[in-house]
Formats: structure tokens, C-alpha cells, sequence
């Protein structure tokens, strides 16, 4: 359901992605539903994986831990939320490959202790925002299809996955990094590219089938 608060959020995180998903990878869903499934049940799972490992790894800052335990834990009722819709249409939770997407964007962070959180708070804020934009675009797509479980679910994440990506931010920008701004750029510009480039697997943060 819309409402102003949720309108804004999602104006703000598409604001910051640098691209828009590809009307071609929207074409394919319907085609595709229970592997992008598959592949989204994973994202919950892995995308909770990274914040108890920035808890782990960040026991010294106080309001990072409290964003990302939240958010490990919101993560986890999706993976749950996920897992139950799967049952419910008969396909069974497998091991897929992932798309280059997530591998190639923290390939490109650095290595010192500062500016690898700086660029990991990024890329977190990335995945949430591109994440929420795709569930937006896909429900009317879903809809369109037959599929309003599915559209009903994405609906239902957005508020949650739009706060997601404010906390990836907001955790970024309170490091008050000097070359913060520059990262975020490009960042955003690699991430679009990832984005818009075709390839041969379809999956939830891939490009457009190629």
C-alpha cells in the first residue's frame, strides 16, 4: 500500500540508483518466477549474513550494531516469508550460482580498515535500493501475470527494504569519510553498469537474459 512516507522512500533510493532496472529483465520474470524465487531466498539469507558479519567485525560502533541487528533480523523473516511462498507453490529451495552482481561490486572495495567499511556500508546501501526498486517494478508485472501472492509479498517488503537502504547510508555517511561522496559515484556508476549488461543467467540483481 502506498503512502507518503513510503513514497518518498522510494523516490529517495531511486534517486540514488544511477539506473533504472532494464524493461528486458521485467519482461522475463513471468517466464522465470520460481528460479527469481529461488535467487531471492538466497539475497535474504546472504543479505543477513552481511550485517552479523559488519556486527562481528565492528563491536567498537554502538549505532552500527543496533541498525544492522535490526536489519539481520527483518532479513531473516524475509528468507522465512520466501521459504514459505516456495512451499506453497510446490518448489523445492536449492543451491543456484549467483550472479556476478554482488561479487563484482565488492571486488572493487578497499582494503584499508576505513575505507573497506566506508565502500561495504555502500554497496549494502546499493543491493537494499536496487532490491526495493525491482519489487516496485515487478508488481504490476506480477500482477499483470496471474501472480498476486507474489506481487502481494513484494508489496508487503517494500517500507522494510526502503528503510534497509537508508541504514546502509546513513551508516556510511556518519562515518564522515572526506572521499565518501566520490566512492558513492562510483559505486552507483559500476552498480549501474551491473545492471544494464546482459547475461546468460537471469537472477534477482542480474542483468538483463543475453
Amino acid at each position: 500500500m502506498s503512502t507518503p512516507d513510503l513514497d518518498a522512500a522510494l523516490s529517495a533510493l531511486t534517486t540514488f540508483l544511477a539506473a533504472p532496472t532494464p524493461s528486458a529483465w521485467l519482461a522475463a520474470v513471468p517466464g522465470n518466477l520460481d528460479l527469481l524465487l529461488i535467487d531471492h531466498a538466497h539475497c535474504e539469507k546472504k543479505a543477513a549474513a552481511a550485517a552479523l558479519a559488519l556486527i562481528h567485525r565492528h563491536p567498537d560502533r554502538p549505532e552500527l550494531l543496533q541498525r544492522m541487528s535490526r536489519l539481520a533480523r527483518e532479513e531473516l523473516r524475509h528468507f522465512e516469508q520466501v521459504l514459505s511462498l516456495l512451499g506453497a507453490r510446490g518448489v523445492a529451495f536449492r543451491e543456484i550460482g549467483p550472479p556476478r552482481y554482488a561479487a563484482a561490486l565488492h571486488a572493487v572495495a578497499r582494503r584499508d580498515p576505513e575505507g573497506r567499511l566506508a565502500d561495504q556500508l555502500i554497496i549494502g546501501a546499493l543491493i537494499e535500493a536496487r532490491s526495493c526498486e525491482r519489487f516496485a517494478a515487478m508488481v504490476p508485472v506480477l500482477e499483470a501475470a496471474g501472480e498476486v501472492g507474489v506481487a502481494r509479498l513484494y508489496s508487503g517488503l517494500l517500507a522494510s527494504e526502503a528503510r534497509h537502504f537508508q541504514h546502509y547510508l546513513d551508516s556510511a555517511r556518519s562515518l564522515d569519510a572526506p572521499d565518501l561522496d566520490a566512492r558513492i559515484e562510483a559505486l552507483r556508476a559500476l552498480e549501474a553498469t551491473l545492471i544494464e549488461t546482459p547475461e546468460q543467467e537471469l537472477r534477482f540483481h542480474s542483468g538483463p537474459p543475453g
